[in-house]
């Protein structure tokens, strides 16, 4: 099988589970949405809250700290005609891990569950969804509940 996720830290140290965890929730998010054949991959990037915040500012013009930020590489309509030779990213991920840590406690579950959200979520919004309006909003969190549970992964 091709590698589908890169991994980058920036800021924070290496770590294994975290790896582990992104590459099993990237794996099923693939195999959901048919992309297997593709030749993609998803550039994960794990920071902190700091490089996250001086990101959203650079980029969405809003001088905040986030949780995870999403940059496609395609539009929606664009990923169901991809056939490439060369393997092309779908789009990159940053996630805060301080700030995952945190929502873990805030919202009394285990940081592997909220990491794995914070990938789902992230994966979904490369794929061209949103959250901006209540009806994709329901069609965004279907879409990363069912990942979730194909992984076991509950509140």
């Amino acid at each position: 099988m091709q590698n589908i996720t890169q991994v980058n830290y920036d800021g924070i140290e290496k770590n294994a589970e975290y790896e582990e965890t992104i590459n099993k929730v990237l794996e099923t998010c693939f195999k959901e949405e048919s992309l297997n054949e593709k030749n993609l991959y998803v550039n994960i990037i794990l920071t902190t809250p700091q490089n996250i915040k001086s990101i959203n500012k650079q980029y969405r013009n809003i001088d905040k700290e986030t949780d995870v930020l999403s940059f496609p590489m395609f539009e929606k309509s664009e990923i169901k005609q991809i056939n490439t030779q060369i393997q092309e990213v779908l789009g990159d991920i940053i996630i805060s891990i301080d700030r995952v840590k945190e929502q873990a406690k805030e919202y009394g579950h285990s940081f592997i569950r909220e990491l794995s959200y914070m990938v789902v979520h992230g994966f979904y919004h490369l794929m061209g969804y949103d959250h901006m309006e209540e009806e994709e909003k329901k069609e965004m969190r279907k879409k990363e509940e069912n990942i979730l549970s194909k992984l076991n992964i509950t509140r």
